[in-house]
């Protein structure tokens, strides 16, 4: 059942950034007032607040099918409003979405208004000087659900730091995080950054895009510690212990939002030997292996599904485990923990443990250390380490982090 929050709006124009990287900040002149959940605006939808900025400017947007104004995509809409939009760049998955997990996008023109697209996971990671040529403002609106090894903040800094080197202003429309309740995780060790890895943050980061895109700045992220000029439109109505059920899926493998709540636990599953879901209808809630037959009654048989898992780990073949469609996700939003005990669960249920987390057999990227962001996870999960001891290892560095964040924050 979807819990109605009540909180007065405060909309934070961050004090600790120094006047060389804080963005422009749109504000509400409301008073201050109690607001229900259902009354969040997404910066995209406030458009009386940045239509009249894009007048008259050739403006370049990284978008994907999450880029919407109520039920139409953004760039159908400022298409429609006489914005002129140059190109479109589109990240994992595409602008429209139709790429699987991993696939590599090409560049394309998009048949619903003819705009060029430019992939910016294909040959590319960021646009160049000559995409941004032609270019007076760049748009940054895309859904993001609050995790370190969700690649779309990779995305984020690919944009901004292009932007820098090439002195355009990026507009960024923002969006809640539906994990934004969540802090919690080892603090990335940087000797294993990787695409799924990038930044030394927990693996809930607990902030929305806008807020992210401050950090970057603040934390002098980009090469050579430019800055990336931003304007923000900030959500209105909105903080971050809200409950946020997205309107569109943010891509094809978290399809509800039992997945989305549970991804920052259950992802850490693409380390190991199980099947988290993969060539099912429903990835990242169940989790199991062929191995674990005589263990648990459960059962599912992951198949290829194109635009989601072509060739899921255990293809065809009956997977046992444990099914999570049905957990209660209040506890994880009460606890304001990632979940750790499935993992222990299931590595002390599984037979042949030395291959618990090899990932030869398997053709999906990521391995434990490089997802976990630490290399002590594997060795205290194998250990037979609680959860409360496995938590203890991640201080001073995740207490660290946390009091670095509030610097960046919009909202309460």
């Amino acid at each position: 059942m979807r819990t109605t929050f009540f909180y007065s709006l405060l909309l934070l124009v961050v004090g600790a950034l120094s006047g060389s990287h804080l963005p422009a900040v749109e504000k509400s002149s409301e008073k201050t007032r109690v607001r229900p959940a259902e009354s969040i605006l997404t910066g995209a939808n406030q458009t009386e607040k940045y239509i009249g900025y894009l007048k008259d400017k050739r403006v370049a947007i990284l978008a994907n099918p999450t880029t919407i104004i109520g039920q139409k995509h953004l760039v159908d809409s400022l298409v429609t409003k006489g914005i002129k939009i140059v190109k479109v760049f589109g990240p994992e998955h595409g602008f429209r979405g139709n790429a699987s997990n991993g696939a590599v996008v090409g560049d394309e023109k998009d048949p619903t208004t003819g705009i060029p697209i430019i992939s910016l996971y294909g040959k590319k990671r960021k646009p160049t000087a000559a995409d941004l040529a032609d270019v007076d403002l760049m748009i940054f609106d895309i859904q993001d659900v609050g995790c370190r090894f969700y690649t779309y903040i990779n995305i984020l800094r690919d944009v901004m730091e292009a932007c820098a080197e090439n002195n355009k202003e990026l507009l960024i429309l923002d969006r809640p995080n539906p994990n934004g309740y969540l802090v919690d995780g080892p603090v990335m060790d940087m000797r294993l950054k990787s695409g799924i890895g990038q930044f030394p943050i927990p693996i809930a980061h607990g902030m929305t895009i806008a807020e992210f895109a401050q950090m970057i700045n603040g934390e002098k992220w980009l090469p050579e510690g430019k800055i990336c000029r931003l304007k923000i439109i900030p959500v209105a109505n909105y903080h971050h212990d809200m409950e946020y059920v997205l309107p569109v899926k943010p891509s094809p493998n978290l399809n509800t939002p039992q997945s989305i709540v549970l991804y920052p636990s259950t992802c850490l599953f693409e380390g190991t030997i199980l099947n988290h879901g993969r060539g099912t209808y429903y990835p990242f809630t169940v989790l199991g292996s062929p191995a674990l037959k005589d263990k648990y009654s459960f059962s599912f048989t992951p198949v290829g599904i194109p635009g989601m898992s072509e060739t899921p780990l255990h293809m065809n073949k009956l997977c046992y485990g444990l099914d999570l469609r049905n957990y209660d996700v209040t506890q994880l939003r009460k606890s304001k923990r990632i979940n750790l005990d499935w993992m222990i669960q299931l590595y002390q249920a599984y037979p042949d443990k030395d291959k618990f987390f090899d990932r030869t057999q398997s053709n999906q990227m990521g391995n434990i250390d490089g997802l976990a962001g630490v290399y002590d996870f594997k060795k205290q999960i194998m250990a037979g380490q609680s959860a409360e001891e496995i938590r203890a290892s991640w201080e001073p560095q995740l207490s660290d982090y946390k009091a670095r964040r509030k610097k960046y924050l919009l909202y309460p």
